[in-house]
C-alpha cells in the first residue's frame, strides 16, 4: 500500500507502530531476544501491512492454546509473555485435570513464555495482514519447562547429539476434508482414488492454496497425494536434519490445513478413525541418523546388507514399541485405527518394503537408507512422537539388544500392541527406559490426563445403549 493512501485511510506501518511503542527501557538481556527482534524487522520488512499476532503453545494434544496480541506488542512478548502452567494438564474437552496438581491446587502459576526462534510466519487466514507466533514455557528458573512437549523432544534430541548421533528425519501427514458438518460417511459419493491426480475442483482449490501459504511460511511440501479412501490426503514434508522445526512444521501446517478448509466450507479432520468402513489416518515418520562426520550410519554397505547400526536402532524401536502406543495412539479413536487388511500394525515388528508392519525398510539406494515409523495416528503429537522414535533408536544403538528377524523370517511369538488405550497407558507408565529420558513427573501427568480423558468418555451412555431393548 503506498504511503498516500495510508496516510489518507490513516494506516499505519506495522514497523513503524512498533518502534514508537517500544519502552525505552527494552532490554535484551541473552542472545535468543537480540535474534527475535531481529526476526521481528526481517519479518515486517516483508510484511509491513501486519496487524495481528496469534502467539501461542501447543498443548499435551497439540491443541493450540494462546491469544492475538496487536502488533505494537510484539518486542515485548520476549519480556511479557506469561501463560499458565495448567496448559499442560488439559485434556481434550479443554479441561483442567485437577489430579495432575497443576491446577487450583497450586493456584494456577504464570509462567514466562519465550518466542521459537522461526516460528513467526503468515496465518493461513489473511497472511499479509495476520501473523502467528509460537511460544516456549519457562520454569521458575528460567530453565525450558520439563512437562512441555516441545521440551521433552529437544532434550531427547540432546541425549542423542551427546553420543554424536544426528536424526534426519522427513513426515508424511494424512487427513480428511469432509463436508462442513464434520461428517466423513461411508456413503459419500467418491470424489477420488488411492492416488487420483483428477481431484473434485472444490478440493483441488483447497489443496492448491495449502501449498501456497505453506510456501509463505517456508514449509517445503514435497509430495501431496490422494490416499487410500476418498476425501483422505497425504502431504509429505521435506526432510529435515533440525527435527525440532520439522515438528514445529507440521503444527503449522495443521493448523493451515484447518483454517483453508474452514475458509471453503470444509472441515479437516485429523482422527485417526473418522469413519470405521474408511482408511484410518496416521502420522508416518522416515528417519536415517548422522554421525559426527555426516555419514549416514544406516547406509548399506559394500555387500549390499542392511547397515548394522540400522539394525541396532530397529530393536531398540521394537523393544519400545508396548510402552510408546500410550504416545502413538493418544485417544479412545486412535485405537480403532488398529484392524487388520489397512496397512496399519498390529505387532511390534519390521520388514523390507512391506506397509503391513511397523517399521519398514523403503525402496532407497545405498547412500540414503533409511527406516519408516508406521504406528503413529495423525492425531498424535508430533514433538512426543519423534521423541518415542529417538529414545528407541538412541536404546537400540547403545544397549545389546538382540536383533529381531524380519516378518518374512520371523518364527517366534508375535509381540501384539495393545489395542486398548488403558493397557497402553499401563505399559507406558511402568517403563523405566522411557522414565530415565522423558522423566518420571512427564510420565505421571501423561498418564492422569490420559485416563481422565477415558473415563469421561466411559461415563457417557451412547444412543446405541439407550435404544437397546432390554
Amino acid at each position: 500500500m503506498s504511503a498516500l493512501l495510508m496516510k489518507k485511510h490513516n494506516i499505519v506501518d506495522a514497523a513503524e507502530l512498533i518502534q514508537d511503542s517500544t519502552p525505552l527501557n527494552l532490554k535484551c538481556d541473552n542472545t535468543e531476544d537480540l535474534l527475535f527482534l531481529e526476526e521481528v524487522k526481517s519479518y515486517l520488512d516483508r510484511y509491513p501491512n501486519t496487524n495481528h499476532v496469534d502467539v501461542y503453545l501447543h498443548d499435551l494434544n497439540g491443541h493450540v492454546r494462546g491469544k492475538r496480541i496487536d502488533i505494537a506488542c510484539l518486542k515485548k512478548v520476549v519480556q511479557e509473555s506469561y501463560f499458565p502452567l495448567s496448559i499442560y494438564a488439559m485434556s481434550l474437552n479443554g479441561e483442567i485435570i485437577e489430579e495432575t496438581g497443576l491446577g487450583r491446587s497450586i493456584g494456577e502459576p504464570d509462567c514466562l513464555c519465550k518466542p521459537v526462534p522461526g516460528s513467526l510466519q503468515p496465518c493461513a487466514l489473511k497472511p499479509e495482514l495476520n501473523a502467528q507466533l509460537f511460544l516456549s514455557m519457562k520454569d521458575d528458573q528460567n530453565n525450558d519447562c520439563p512437562v512441555e512437549p516441545r521440551n521433552i523432544l529437544k532434550k531427547v534430541l540432546n541425549s542423542l547429539h551427546q553420543q554424536n548421533f544426528y536424526p534426519c528425519m522427513a513426515a508424511e501427514l494424512e487427513f480428511y476434508l469432509v463436508d462442513g458438518d464434520g461428517a466423513c460417511s461411508s456413503n459419500t459419493t467418491y470424489l477420488n482414488q488411492c492416488f487420483d491426480v483428477n481431484v473434485q475442483d472444490r478440493y483441488q482449490e483447497v489443496l492448491d492454496e495449502i501449498e501456497r501459504i505453506a510456501i509463505l511460511q517456508n514449509i517445503h511440501i514435497t509430495g501431496l497425494v490422494s490416499e487410500s479412501s476418498s476425501g483422505q490426503y497425504e502431504i509429505n514434508i521435506q526432510h529435515s536434519k533440525n527435527i525440532l522445526k520439522l515438528c514445529d512444521q507440521i503444527m503449522m501446517l495443521k493448523r493451515t490445513i484447518k483454517q483453508i478448509a474452514v475458509k471453503n466450507g470444509l472441515k479437516a479432520s485429523f482422527l485417526a478413525k473418522p469413519d470405521m468402513l474408511k482408511a484410518g489416518s496416521g502420522m508416518h515418520f522416515h528417519m536415517s541418523i548422522f554421525n559426527q562426520d555426516h555419514q549416514n550410519i544406516f547406509s548399506r554397505n559394500n555387500n549390499n546388507l542392511l547397515s548394522h547400526q540400522l539394525l541396532k536402532a530397529i530393536s531398540g524401536l521394537i523393544v519400545l514399541l508396548p510402552s510408546s502406543m500410550a504416545v502413538l495412539a493418544p485417544n479412545v479413536n486412535s485405537f480403532r485405527r488398529f484392524k487388520v487388511g489397512n496397512h496399519v500394525p498390529l505387532e511390534a515388528n519390521w520388514g523390507i518394503n512391506n506397509r503391513n508392519v511397523a517399521i519398514r525398510i523403503p525402496c532407497s539406494d545405498n547412500e540414503n537408507q533409511r527406516l519408516e515409523y508406521r504406528v503413529a495416528g495423525a492425531d498424535c503429537n508430533p514433538y512426543l512422537t519423534v521423541a518415542m522414535i529417538c529414545i528407541g533408536a538412541l536404546h537400540g544403538l547403545t544397549q545389546p539388544l538382540e536383533i529381531p528377524k524380519d516378518v518374512s523370517q520371523s518364527k517366534g511369538e508375535p509381540v501384539f500392541l495393545s489395542t486398548n488405550q488403558l493397557d497402553a497407558l499401563a505399559l507406558f507408565q511402568g517403563n523405566a527406559i522411557l522414565e530415565k529420558y522423558i522423566g518420571k513427573d512427564f510420565i505421571e501427568l501423561w498418564y492422569t490426563v490420559k485416563r481422565a480423558e477415558y473415563q469421561h468418555i466411559y461415563h457417557q451412555i451412547t444412543s446405541i445403549e439407550q435404544h437397546w431393548d432390554v
